[in-house]
């Protein structure tokens, strides 16, 4: 059936199953599903609207992959580029590292066995199967299920062809939408014959059983009719099936009002799903008033032009990419599209701008779900920006003021992607540009490139003192001390990280940014030997933190807080603020803060007298480090409690139990090795580590330099104003 949602939970990883009826197909399933049983790629062709998305999920989800299916939504995108990236956001991974979206996506799929369903690929053929050729060669536990109009043309695919339902199929498929709206219906021959004319094409029919409401089945068959033979001359058969689907979302068109056709034109520029404020600015105007937007949404939807659905964030809207399509073309018709693409792009600037105030608050975790639900979005108008010709200061901007996006969430490698665009752009407005480098400096420290760290912030803080920017000055300042600080120039970051924060309170900035420099600072302090300083000052950053609601710059502040408790003999308190830690930074997607939370829980765990589970979590740990782009474990300011971990563990179980135990800690995934941070080794009846001897006597406890490194580095904000 065509790939209408009414609701979704997720089965076997992240795929969609939908809720709704699933009327026919039997033999189309049976085929699909023997095919993923004997080929590596299996593509399920056919027009649009003919149910490709649909069965490609039923059939997914009779698959049993030890590592699940997971669905990749591939009509949001626009760009080839973004194809990698997309595939990665949907397995859920996090790569702090400049190493490429395809690199973490093979070095993700070693060893694991699970199904790919890539939905949507048609406008991205060329870059689907050039991933989808080096995935397939460089992993063999992948399989691939991909739905477009047309093959991937790879070695080895398997094409199983969808064609329309036939004539008992469709009425069934009416009636079930008709039933929907409260219509029974009897046998029909009115239906069959709409059914016929329609070619079995589902979108089609589902479009046609929308207008039940208004018109009875014959008077439906009779306007169809009379528009198949305006086309065809008056032959009841002549229009080829390729053209039967256009003509009838076009007959669905003209029977809407003119209020409704507006709509459905203006929804066309929305990448993906988009909620009801976004229509009501985007799409209102010129005849139809933001009032009203939601009055006739509801008509569309109740005709089948829209979709709406459950999610996360609340409830959110879309259209097939084939109705999309059509109201696209017209919108570019009446002329009206670049004024449409333009209220587009000011309404994500502005959601983007209101979100980057609000991170410094109680809504932190909102807004990392609201951005996350609105990505497809928000690169359409990135895109946009990016490539006008008077857009340069609009994409530094956008670009610069998603750094909470890229640094705080977990998507360095893209935020890099856009931040590099917007930076080569020239732009009258420096402070637009400056805001774009320091961010870039902030990515680019993170990723553990400190090349090009140093490139952007030098420039930053040359242009800023050249238009006597104080902002810019202060943040370039800021993060070139949070560079010091992770190469282990401890008296030089201390130096720029005090400077910045007189800047910041000369200007008055206060903002996670900001919370972020001071805590910095206390790790220069720790490392330099003067812990109850850096207690101090991370005492205040989490008083602020509470007061504001702040929750991603606090969980560094607690880590340091922990490292101080553990080093005076509480490992309970330490526990306790590390738990606190972990369980924001793996929210918010920060691998930096969730591995350095788990490398200090092994510790605190040695310390309780547990040497195996702490050997587990070093293993996981360990398991996690190489998507972290900082090698701090190499540096002997940061590595002194690993180090001191592995000899306590070692002393008590032996390196032959100690190895061990590190590789079965190690064979947990993210998820996995947070859980057992967490909550620490399975019960006896779950599946657990193999049993390990008590430890050999008393646990020794070690003076040690603080194994401290650079929180993820972070733009910032006042009160009320966005950063920079």
């Amino acid at each position: 059936m065509c790939d209408h949602q009414s609701g979704s939970t997720p089965v076997n990883g992240n795929l969609p199953l939908e809720l709704t009826a699933f009327v026919g197909r039997a033999a189309e399933l049976s085929t699909l599903t023997r095919a993923l049983g004997t080929a590596r790629l299996v593509t399920v062709t056919g027009g649009g609207g003919i149910g490709k998305s649909r069965l490609a999920a039923r059939a997914a989800a009779r698959s049993v992959p030890r590592d699940g299916v997971w669905r990749v939504e591939l009509a949001p995108v626009r760009d080839p580029e973004f194809v990698d990236f997309a595939v990665v956001e949907a397995l859920g991974l996090t790569d702090h590292t400049t190493r490429a979206p395809c690199e973490t996506l093979l070095a993700h799929l070693a060893g694991r066995e699970l199904l790919l369903l890539l939905d949507g690929f048609e406008h991205l053929v060329d870059a689907c199967a050039s991933l989808v050729t080096e995935l397939l060669g460089r992993a063999p536990g992948l399989r691939v299920l991909a739905v477009g109009r047309r093959p991937l043309e790879v070695a080895g695919e398997c094409v199983v062809p969808l064609g329309p339902l036939d004539v008992d199929e469709a009425v069934q498929l009416f009636a079930d939408r008709a039933a929907r709206q409260g219509i029974a219906l009897r046998d029909d021959p009115d239906v069959r014959e709409l059914c016929r004319r329609l070619d079995g094409i589902p979108l089609a029919v589902e479009l046609a059983a929308g207008r039940l409401r208004a018109l009875s089945p014959g008077q439906l068959l009779e306007r169809l009719d009379d528009r198949f033979a305006l086309l065809t001359g008056g032959s009841r058969d002549a229009l080829p099936r390729h053209r039967t689907l256009r003509t009838a979302i076009g007959w669905s068109h003209e029977l809407c009002t003119c209020e409704e056709r507006l709509l459905w034109s203006r929804l066309s520029v929305f990448a993906g799903r988009f909620d009801l404020e976004a229509a009501e600015y985007v799409c209102s105007g010129n005849g139809l008033h933001s009032n009203d937007v939601l009055a006739v949404l509801t008509e569309l939807l109740a005709q089948s032009v829209v979709t709406r659905e459950e999610t996360a964030t609340g409830v959110r809207y879309r259209m097939l990419d084939t109705v999309r399509a059509y109201g696209a073309d017209w919108l570019e018709a009446t002329g009206d599209a670049a004024r449409l693409r333009r209220r587009h792009r000011d309404w994500y600037m502005g959601l983007a701008t209101s979100c980057e105030l609000d991170w410094f608050s109680p809504r932190q975790r909102e807004v990392a779900a609201r951005v996350a639900a609105e990505l497809p979005n928000l690169r359409l108008a990135l895109e946009n920006c990016l490539t006008e010709p008077d857009g340069a200061r609009l994409g530094q901007y956008l670009a610069g003021s998603l750094w909470f996006c890229w640094v705080g969430c977990g998507r360095l490698a893209e935020g890099r992607h856009w931040l590099e665009q917007a930076v080569r752009l020239e732009s009258e407005h420096e402070q637009s540009r400056l805001k774009a480098l320091w961010v870039l400096g902030s990515v680019a420290i993170l990723q553990g490139d400190a090349a090009a760290a140093t490139a952007a912030l030098q420039e930053c803080r040359e242009a800023a003192e050249r238009v006597a920017s104080a902002t810019g000055t202060a943040y370039a300042e800021h993060r070139t001390g949070c560079l010091a600080l992770v190469t282990g120039d401890m008296a030089r970051a201390e130096t720029l990280l005090r400077s910045a924060l007189a800047r910041y309170q000369d200007i008055g900035e206060l903002n996670s940014n900001v919370l972020m420099a001071q805590v910095e600072l206390a790790m220069t302090r720790a490392v330099q030997g003067d812990l109850p300083d850096a207690v101090r000052l991370c005492e205040d950053v989490r008083q602020v933190c509470d007061d504001h609601g702040e929750r991603w710059a606090r969980g560094y502040a607690l880590y340091v807080l922990a490292y101080a408790a553990w080093s005076g003999g509480d490992p309970a308190r330490a526990r306790e603020l590390l738990c606190d830690c972990l369980s924001g930074a793996h929210a918010f997607h920060d691998l930096l803060g969730s591995v350095l939370s788990i490398e200090l829980l092994a510790l605190v765990t040695a310390t309780e007298g547990d040497p195996a589970e702490a050997a587990a979590l070093q293993g996981a740990a360990g398991a996690l480090w190489p998507s972290v782009g900082l090698p701090l474990f190499g540096s002997a300011h940061y590595n002194a409690p690993h180090e001191l971990c592995e000899a306590m563990a070692r002393e008590q179980l032996g390196d032959e139990r100690y190895e061990e135990s590190l590789r079965q800690g190690a064979r947990l995934d993210r998820e996995a090795a947070v859980d057992r941070a967490l909550n620490g080794a399975p019960k006896p009846s779950e599946p657990s580590l193999e049993a390990l001897p008590a430890p050999r006597g008393p646990v020794r406890r070690a003076a040690a330099s603080l194994d401290m490194h650079e929180p993820a580095a972070s733009p910032t904000r006042k009160g009320g104003e966005t950063a920079g």
